[in-house]
């Protein structure tokens, strides 16, 4: 065990590549408490088809920022490195090992390196919002800003196509307004030089197979019956808890649109892409996380934690 009780680890990899696994294995050798870094398991509505840790697995050791979020918030980044701030500073205050995880890199990215003064939108936002600007065009969009940001849709001309679609995509990517973006950047809440950081490196067809084996397993477990509990509640498709992987295909099935089995097959197929694009990006931004295997993660981790400690 390493004494450094105040160290950090960051541990990231694609969807289904075994984090949480390795997060609680460690917080239960250190006393660490595990803090969640996956934009989806924020929300308290979507236990079972994020696949968040179990209540079993949150009385092994503390958990934090798992289900703090109602659905029909638009969670942002920004609001993020606010609360793994403060969920830091309690764990070195209670001298535990913090022990960072998650697939989202622009919440590991944040953290160690602070958010630019605006963003990156993401590419299914801004595409929408530029589709909808051919389709309806902009009075329609800078209607849609005045209720979502009335303060910028305010120093807009309702006509500027460009300016009220910037306007708009960031809002909906970040839940905050253009201006406070422009006023106000966030610095780094963490030294990625003092923190161990991993990414578990998995093949392409023995992710796949978890991938598969995981949906599998959330559908038996009750994926179905939550995702309709969500559905009832008529929430805006836009918000994110809307958009978790498997959640819009199966409610095309509830809605009588496709069969389960097709369902499945396209919420699997959707979350492969998805760990495809993830991998690109941690290498490309976030080079410095050492990769592994999951079978090698744990000894790569407590090599890193020890020559931290020195």
């Amino acid at each position: 065990m390493v004494e450094n009780v105040s160290q950090v680890i960051l541990i990231a990899g694609p969807t289904a590549s075994g984090k949480s696994t390795l997060a609680l294995e460690l917080a239960e050798r250190h006393g660490g408490v595990v803090i969640n870094a996956d934009s989806m398991q924020v929300y308290r509505d979507l236990r079972i088809i994020t696949a968040r840790p179990t209540v079993a697995d949150e009385a092994r050791a503390p958990h934090r920022l798992y289900g703090h979020v109602h659905a029909a918030e638009n969670y942002s980044t920004g609001r993020w490195c606010v609360d793994a701030a403060a969920a830091l500073a309690s764990a070195k205050q209670d001298r535990r090992m913090a022990i960072l995880v998650g697939g989202t890199g622009l919440y590991f990215k944040a953290l160690t390196q602070g958010l630019a003064a605006v963003p990156p939108i993401p590419a299914e936002i801004r595409d929408s919002v530029r589709k909808r600007l051919a389709e309806e065009g902009v009075a329609v969009l800078h209607a849609e800003l005045s209720k979502r940001d009335a303060a910028a849709a305010a120093r807009l001309m309702p006509n500027d196509r460009a300016r009220v679609t910037r306007a708009l995509e960031v809002v909906l990517a970040t839940g905050r307004s253009l201006l406070a973006w422009h006023e106000q950047g966030m610095p780094a809440s963490l030294d990625p030089a003092g923190a161990a950081k991993i990414f578990l490196d998995v093949g392409r067809e023995e992710l796949a197979r978890r991938i598969g084996d995981r949906f599998d397993a959330m559908m038996a477990a009750g994926a179905l019956e939550e995702v309709r509990a969500l559905a009832a509640r008529h929430l805006n498709p836009s918000l994110p808890a809307m958009k978790a992987h498997g959640v819009p295909w199966l409610i095309r099935h509830l809605n009588g649109e496709v069969p389960i089995s097709e369902a499945a097959e396209r919420a699997k197929l959707e979350t492969r892409q998805y760990t495809k694009r993830q991998v690109t990006w941690f290498r490309n931004q976030l080079p410095d996380f050492a990769r592994a295997e999951p079978r090698e993660a744990h000894s790569a981790i407590e090599t890193q934690l020890r020559a931290l400690a020195k």
